[in-house]
C-alpha cells in the first residue's frame, strides 16, 4: 500500500467516525449481541445433538455387545479420562469439544505453517501426544486410588472377625486411617446398610463398584463370611494383606521402571530442542527450516516423531499396567 492509499484509508475511517458521533448512528450496534445469540443457538443445538447420540448409544450399548475396534478403544479412553478427572462432559460432548479445538489449532497452525496438509499432520500428532498426557495422568489418579484401597484394607481386614460393617464403622471412626477420596465411599456403604435398607451383599456390591477391581477380592470373601461365618475364618481376610504387600513391591519395582523409561525420554526431547534452537541462530538454516518447504516437512517430521514416541512410550506402560486391575 502506497502514502495516498494509507491517508486516504485513514481519512475513511476518521470520516466515518466523526459521521457515527455527529447524527449518532450505530452501525455496529447489536453486532456483539448477534455473534452471541449465534453462539448461543450453536451450542444449544449441539448439545442437543450430544444428548441425542448419548441416548442412542446407550440403548445401542445394552442390546448390541461393543465390538473391540479403533472407536471401541477411543470411547473407552475418552469415558476413562471423564471419570478419572470427573470432567461434567459426556463421550459425545468431550468428542465435539475436541473437534472444534482441532479445527481451531489447524487455523492457528496454518498461520505459521502456510501449508494446510502439513499443518494437519501437526495438529494430529500434538493432539496424540496431549491426549497421552492426560492418559498418563490418569494412570497416576488409579494409582493413587489403589494405593488407597490397599491401605483401607490393610486396617480393615485385621479388624474384620468382629465382622465387615462393623469394622469398617471402627476404621471411620477416625479421619486417619481411611484417605478423603475414597472415604465417601465406606460412609455410603455403611449408610446403605444402616438407614437406606439395604442388604450387606448389595451394600458391599455397591462399593465394589465404585472402588473398582481391587476391591473384588475383599467383596467375595466379606459376602462368603457374612452368610456363612464359621471359627477361623477371620483368617481369609488376612490373605489380602499379605496380597497387597507384593502388589506394593511389583507395583515400586514398575515405578523405577517407568520413571527412568520418562526421565530418559524427557532428556533425550530436551537436547534435541536446545540443538534445534541454537541452531536456528545460523542465518541460512533459520531461513531454510522456518520458510523453506523442505524445511518445513523436516520440522513437521520431527514435532510427529517426538509426540508419537511419547505416545509410544506411554503405550509399552500402560501395556505392563498398574498391579491389582485384573484382580
Amino acid at each position: 500500500m502506497d502514502t495516498i492509499s494509507a491517508i486516504s484509508l485513514l481519512l475513511g475511517i476518521a470520516a466515518f467516525i466523526v459521521f457515527n458521533a455527529v447524527f449518532e448512528v450505530r452501525f455496529f450496534a447489536g453486532t456483539g449481541r448477534f455473534f452471541l445469540g449465534m453462539l448461543d443457538t450453536l451450542a444449544e443445538y449441539l448439545g442437543r445433538y450430544n444428548n441425542k447420540r448419548y441416548v442412542e448409544r446407550i440403548k445401542k450399548e445394552r442390546i448390541v455387545k461393543r465390538k473391540e475396534n479403533i472407536y471401541a478403544k477411543y470411547n473407552r479412553l475418552v469415558e476413562g479420562l471423564i471419570l478419572d478427572f470427573n470432567l461434567p462432559l459426556t463421550l459425545e460432548s468431550f468428542t465435539s469439544l475436541l473437534c472444534i479445538a482441532f479445527a481451531v489449532m489447524v487455523l492457528v497452525i496454518i498461520l505459521f505453517m502456510e501449508n494446510v496438509t502439513l499443518s494437519v499432520v501437526i495438529t494430529i500428532a500434538i493432539f496424540v501426544g496431549l491426549l497421552t498426557y492426560f492418559t498418563m495422568q490418569s494412570k497416576a489418579i488409579k494409582a493413587e486410588k489403589l494405593e488407597s484401597i490397599m491401605d483401607a484394607e490393610d486396617i480393615i481386614c485385621p479388624l474384620a472377625r468382629e465382622g465387615v460393617l462393623v469394622a469398617i464403622k471402627k476404621v471411620m471412626e477416625s479421619d486417619e486411617y481411611i484417605r478423603p477420596s475414597i472415604r465417601p465411599y465406606f460412609q455410603q456403604f455403611i449408610d446403605n446398610c444402616d438407614n437406606n435398607g439395604y442388604s450387606f451383599k448389595q451394600a458391599i456390591t455397591v462399593l465394589n463398584r465404585q472402588l473398582g477391581p481391587k476391591f473384588d477380592n475383599f467383596t467375595k470373601k466379606a459376602i462368603v463370611f457374612e452368610y456363612n461365618e464359621r471359627k477361623g475364618m477371620a483368617d481369609i481376610f488376612l490373605d489380602i494383606v499379605d496380597e497387597n504387600a507384593v502388589l506394593r513391591e511389583i507395583n515400586a519395582r514398575k515405578d523405577r521402571i517407568f520413571r527412568k523409561m520418562n526421565r530418559d525420554f524427557l532428556l533425550k526431547t530436551v537436547i534435541i530442542v536446545l540443538f534445534f534452537i541454537y541452531a536456528l541462530s545460523v542465518k541460512d538454516f533459520r531461513e531454510f527450516m522456518l520458510y523453506a518447504s523442505y524445511g518445513k516437512v523436516i520440522n513437521t517430521v520431527m514435532i510427529s516423531i517426538i509426540c508419537l514416541s511419547f505416545a509410544r512410550t506411554q503405550t509399552l506402560q500402560g501395556d505392563l499396567g498398574i498391579g491389582g486391575e485384573l484382580k
